[in-house]
């Protein structure tokens, strides 16, 4: 496992300023399995061409970090709030700051975040924060519920106010595409599946619901894409809106395993 040196100047900064209260500190999101998976070839590209080891690319997404504190106060967070520049400087992104006694009665009311966190994280320092207490599936499934019809929602309303205008429906597609990826993940997750790949959860959503391939792929590798063709729109739009019409019903009645 390979640490990125910026995690250990955040986990330096952080003991200092909580000393014993720092329980745990995590990298969690698509950099923790960078840490976790690739360590020895990043390890390898980084010496290669930089001697001093880490360097931050700008291009690269923030590294993403938890951290567990016994008791957290004011000028805890003023402390933090001086460093936080650095720490953007460095590459990543502002750490969550959560109190010990907060965080399980947190889970139910965050179950796709901190589902998502426990998912896939790295341990840093301390234990992890999931090893005795876990996110509720029946939480993640109205979450994702909840994800899914505000999702219909905002179609059907999109779709009424593009007044019949394909570059319209073309800007909605498109703006629509992350919070869809978002939403195939967290179903994913909620059914034990690797939500790291957003596409391959697309292609078995498909399945799962008997679509037709590219029902969802095709929405869901928009993402990053800033416009697509009027003639795209017209196309992609009318079994989008299935799709998701389709993942409301599903998850409503889904039931684990």
């Amino acid at each position: 496992m390979s640490i990125p040196d910026a995690v250990q100047t955040l986990h330096r900064d952080l003991s200092t300023i909580f000393g014993a209260r720092l329980q745990s500190l995590v990298i969690y999101g698509p950099r923790a399995r960078e840490s976790r998976e690739g360590a020895h070839a990043h390890e390898h590209h980084a010496h290669h061409d930089h001697p001093h080891g880490h360097t931050h690319d700008r291009h690269q997404a923030p590294i993403q970090t938890m951290a567990v504190v016994g008791a957290l106060s004011g000028d805890d967070l003023r402390a933090c709030a001086a460093r936080v520049g650095g720490w953007h400087d460095e590459g990543l992104a502002t750490p969550l700051l959560v109190v010990a006694a907060e965080l399980d009665r947190s889970l139910d009311s965050f179950p796709l975040e901190f589902g998502a966190i426990q998912a896939d994280h790295v341990v840093v320092t301390g234990t992890s924060p999931f090893a005795s207490i876990a996110v509720d599936p029946a939480d993640v499934r109205r979450a994702c519920e909840h994800q899914a019809r505000s999702h219909l929602l905002h179609l059907r309303e999109g779709f009424l106010e593009t007044r019949g205008r394909a570059d319209a429906l073309a800007v909605l597609i498109v703006s629509s595409a992350a919070p869809f990826a978002a939403l195939i993940t967290s179903i994913a997750r909620l059914e034990g599946r690797d939500a790291a790949d957003a596409a391959g959860a697309g292609r078995h959503a498909e399945r799962t619901l008997g679509l037709t391939g590219g029902a969802i792929t095709d929405v869901v590798q928009l993402m990053g894409v800033q416009e697509i063709p009027s003639a795209d729109a017209l196309r992609v739009f009318p079994p989008y809106l299935d799709a998701v019409e389709k993942l409301v019903k599903y998850v409503d009645g889904w039931n684990a395993k």
